[in-house]
C-alpha cells in the first residue's frame, strides 16, 4: 500500500483529492495538512510515501516546503506530486528542479490524478525490483525516466479531456501496442471514438503508428506510446 500525504489550503478541495487517492487501488491517506509546516511535520512524522503537494500555503508556499524536504533525510524517499493553479514557468521550474515527480494544474479530473499515482506506484515496483537484483539494464531505465503519453490540450471538438486521459492510461499500460477495437474493448468506448483518440495521439506525437500485416485485407493501425 502506498501511503500519501495530500496538502491544500482548501479544505473542501483537500478532501476531494483525499477522495480520489481512496479511490485508486493500492493508495491510502495517511494524513491531510493545510499548512506547510504541518506538511513538513507530516512527513517527518509519518513518512508519507507520497506528498500531493499545492504550492499555495498560508505560511510557506510548496516550492519552500519542496526544498525543505529534499535536504531532510527523513523526506529522502519520498516521492512528490505538485497539485497547484499555478501556471508560470518560474513555479513549473522549481517545481522540475526540486524532483517533483509530475506537475498537475487544478481542477483536474480523478483519471488525471489516478494516471499520476499509477505512474508512481509503477515506478516505485520497479526500483524495488532492481533493489533486489543486480546492476539495471539500459532500457530498464531508460523505461523509468521515459514520459508518459502527453494528454493534449485544447482537444478537437467532440473529444473530452477525460476520456483522453482513459485512452491515455490504456497506451501506457500496453507499451507494445494495442489497435483501436483492443483499445474500445480495455477502455468500454466504441470502436470509432477510441480510434479518434488514438488518432489525435497520433497527430500530436504522443503515440505512433505502425502497420500490422497478416491475411487478407488492408494491414491493421496499431499505437503504441511515443518515446520521449
Amino acid at each position: 500500500m502506498i501511503r500519501v500525504l495530500v496538502v491544500d489550503d482548501d479544505f473542501m478541495v483537500a478532501k476531494v483529492h483525499s477522495g480520489y487517492v481512496e479511490r485508486t487501488e493500492g493508495f491510502t491517506v495517511v494524513e491531510v495538512a493545510h499548512t506547510g509546516a504541518q506538511a513538513l511535520r507530516a512527513v517527518r512524522d509519518r513518512r508519507p510515501d507520497l506528498v500531493l503537494l499545492d504550492i499555495y500555503l498560508p505560511d510557506i508556499d510548496g516550492l519552500t516546503v519542496l526544498r525543505e524536504l529534499r535536504a531532510d533525510p527523513s523526506g529522502a524517499d519520498t516521492d512528490v506530486v505538485v497539485i497547484t493553479a499555478a501556471r508560470d514557468a518560474d513555479t513549473i521550474r522549481g517545481a522540475l528542479r526540486g524532483g517533483a515527480l509530475h506537475y498537475l494544474i487544478k481542477p483536474f479530473s480523478y483519471p488525471a490524478l489516478r494516471a499520476q499515482l499509477e505512474h508512481v506506484g509503477t515506478l516505485r515496483e520497479r526500483l524495488r525490483r532492481l533493489s533486489r537484483g543486480g546492476p539495471a539494464l539500459q532500457r530498464e531505465v531508460d523505461d523509468m525516466f521515459a514520459s508518459r503519453p502527453r494528454i493534449a490540450r485544447g482537444l478537437p471538438k467532440g473529444l473530452s479531456e477525460q476520456t483522453a486521459e482513459l485512452v491515455g492510461r490504456a497506451l501506457r499500460e500496453h507499451p507494445e501496442g494495442l489497435s483501436a477495437s483492443e483499445c474500445a474493448r480495455v477502455t468500454g468506448l466504441s470502436r470509432p471514438s477510441a480510434r479518434r483518440y488514438l488518432e489525435q495521439f497520433a497527430a500530436t506525437g504522443a503515440a505512433v503508428v505502425h502497420l500490422r500485416y497478416g491475411g487478407t485485407g488492408r494491414p491493421e493501425r496499431r499505437y503504441r506510446p511515443a518515446r520521449p
